[in-house]
């Protein structure tokens, strides 16, 4: 009877120091410092920017290289196995093709001068009196020549044309007395010769 008392009673022991323990271990976890929300928040803080920043410098990064390959084939339109001698060369040919001046006609070294006019075969025929001057590097020939007559007034009557057919050398200068030129109106009071045109010999 004695054992069988000594183990209810250790057995109440226990019962009743098991709670005990419970209930001071529970006691000492709620005294523990508990983290404030601020802190709470300063801590998550550097978490959410660091993945800010990385979310950002991720499609910042993805858009720079589109940017250079984009631009790349753009600016490189000059083949690589050009050669920049032969495109140096090329330009000046195309400069001179541009500024070659044409050669002027004939005509253009011409000129009249000294002329003077007078009536023939009753009245009705024009003689021209005139000096041509080649101013050219070449003889001329076959030279065409417009004269317009005009009232005392100066009002325009009738024109004729006349081809010399004769070569003026270069240089040189000769003189037409007396030339035919055409009939013209029994009114026509002056006259003035121009040159139309020439051939080169």
């Amino acid at each position: 009877m004695r054992i069988a008392r000594r183990s209810f009673g250790s057995a109440e022991v226990r019962l009743i120091v098991l709670p005990a323990i419970a209930i001071a271990g529970c006691a000492t976890w709620m005294m523990l410092p508990w983290p404030s929300d601020a802190e709470s928040q300063s801590e998550a803080a550097p978490t959410a920017v660091f993945r800010l920043a990385q979310d950002t410098s991720g499609p910042n990064d993805a858009v720079t290289p589109t940017n250079a390959t984009l631009a790349g084939p753009a600016t490189s339109t000059v083949p690589t196995d050009a050669d920049p001698a032969a495109t140096t060369e090329a330009a000046p040919e195309i400069t001179a093709a541009e500024t070659v001046v044409p050669e002027k006609p004939p005509v253009d070294g011409l000129k009249i001068s000294s002329q003077s006019w007078r009536r023939g075969g009753l009245g009705s025929k024009a003689l021209m009196t005139f000096t041509l001057r080649n101013g050219n590097d070449y003889a001329v020939k076959d030279i065409e020549i417009a004269c317009a007559f005009a009232r005392h007034d100066g009002s325009h009557l009738t024109d004729r044309k006349r081809v010399i057919p004769d070569t003026v050398n270069m240089k040189s200068r000769k003189r037409y007395s007396g030339m035919l030129v055409g009939f013209v109106n029994v009114y026509a009071n002056k006259a003035k010769c121009s040159l139309v045109t020439a051939s080169r010999t």
